[in-house]
């Protein structure tokens, strides 16, 4: 699914008051390769004919302790693959700290075992940890204002999501229940997934922001790390990076700030309340800190003007404030090279033609401020991003041109850095490195 500006944020967020125990585990701890893909996925209606084939069987009781590590590639979209179900099949998901639901591509048939190797689909009737949610699921009948994402009974009374994506594409399936299992010790307890219908799209969601039914709530994650690798240059070149669950053995020199963090009862139209809202303070470029107020990087009475800290977006988004600031000074720096009239994705116009290294010398480093100190540093030889035919953009859209009123900063933004998501904590680590290199 193209969508729009490649922006993988998904507007929704969830939260569930089940009623149902989970087991208690300890906090998974393990890391595994993340891949960027340029094609962020696609779901559409699962098929109901399956479901009556499943067989429904009790779980194994989940490990106390749980290790793996592996690592991921990165173009656009920070692409993991996880070991679902019992026995495990190999899924390829979109890390994603911006939205709440996890899902992956379902394919209606019952297969023969062993699962076909060519597929990138999961065969539920393979699987002997799947469960399919019945409409009397609590989670089927919302009753509290945060739980937005809509949910109907399908006609086999199974329980139905549906959402649509920032640029119109709707998703939808069936809710499901099913298993991780990173090897026969180590195994998450059922988690609540979205099961949709096999697309070419191919790709699913890691969902990982505050809701209580993302894959670190429902898994008992204390904490996740990863380290984009810039971006590769060469055609058909991919970089690697790496993704943790648990610890990450490389927190040294790690800067933290704390989340910013909004009672339950702070009802804001435009505020996603489950995202990782930081502390951002201001911005510099070459060197010149710009005259931008504090205000359009906190939240107002209604929510906007929040900062979040996004894997699933490609680029960073500010808001028609601080968007204007800095183009005033990408003009002032590098007007005469812009690219006039050309306006990327609809939400860009920083664009030039020409040589981007003389462009982003010309520019300078440009630098993220947040509160404690912290700062993401962009080198002015990453401040411009390729988008093809020649054409490089500073990696900044407008978000008002995507109807909503936050400040995102995108993967683009997180190259040659690891990002820790202390959730006991309540805070986002950053630490410099070299991400084609990190382990």
């Amino acid at each position: 699914m193209a969508l729009l500006f490649h922006f993988f944020l998904l507007f929704f967020s969830l939260s569930t008051s089940s009623g149902e125990k989970t087991p208690n585990t300890s906090a998974i701890s393990f890391s595994f390769p993340l891949r960027l893909s340029p094609h962020p996925p696609l779901a559409t209606n699962l098929y109901p004919s399956f479901v009556s084939r499943i067989k429904q069987n009790p779980g194994t009781r989940p490990s106390s302790s749980y290790g793996f590590r592996s690592t991921f590639k990165y173009s656009m979209a920070l692409i993991v693959s996880l070991p679902i179900g019992t026995p495990p099949q190999t899924q390829q998901m979109v890390l994603d700290t911006g939205s709440q639901l996890s899902w992956i591509q379902c394919d209606k048939k019952v297969a023969r075992k062993p699962r076909p190797p060519t597929s990138a689909a999961f065969y539920p009737s393979l699987s002997s940890s799947f469960s399919v949610l019945p409409c009397a699921h609590p989670v089927c009948k919302p009753r509290i204002p945060d739980f937005t994402l809509p949910t109907t009974c399908d006609q086999n009374r199974l329980c139905h999501y549906s959402y649509f994506y920032a640029d119109g594409t709707l998703a939808e399936g069936n809710l499901v229940r099913e298993k991780i299992t990173f090897s026969r010790s180590r195994i998450t307890p059922p988690l609540i997934l979205g099961c949709a219908k096999d697309s070419d799209a191919g790709k699913g969601i890691l969902g990982m922001n505050l809701g209580r039914l993302s894959f670190a709530s429902q898994a008992k994650i204390s904490k996740f790390s990863y380290c984009v690798p810039t971006r590769s240059t060469r055609s058909g070149s991919t970089p690697t990076g790496s993704f943790y669950l648990g610890e990450n053995p490389n927190i040294s020199g790690f800067r933290y700030m704390d989340l910013l963090t909004f009672p339950q009862s702070q009802r804001m139209p435009n505020m996603d309340p489950l995202a990782y809202t930081v502390p951002m303070h201001g911005i510099r470029i070459g060197g010149r800190r710009l005259n931008i107020s504090a205000a359009a990087f906190r939240p107002d009475a209604g929510g906007s003007g929040q900062t979040m800290i996004d894997s699933g977006s490609e680029f960073t988004y500010l808001v028609d404030e601080a968007y204007n600031k800095v183009r005033a000074e990408i003009v002032r720096l590098a007007g005469p090279k812009l690219k006039k009239g050309y306006v990327y994705g609809g939400v860009a116009d920083m664009c030039f033609d020409g040589d981007a290294v003389e462009i982003g010398r010309l520019i300078g480093d440009m630098v993220m401020e947040f509160e404690k100190g912290v700062e993401i540093v962009v080198q002015k030889e990453h401040v411009l991003a390729d988008v093809g035919g020649g054409v490089h953009c500073v990696g900044i859209g407008r978000s008002g041109m995507l109807g909503i009123a936050s400040n995102i900063i995108g993967n683009v933004h997180q190259q040659n850095l690891w990002v820790e998501y202390d959730l006991a904590n309540r805070r986002v680590g950053f630490g410099k490195a070299d991400c084609s290199k990190a382990v």
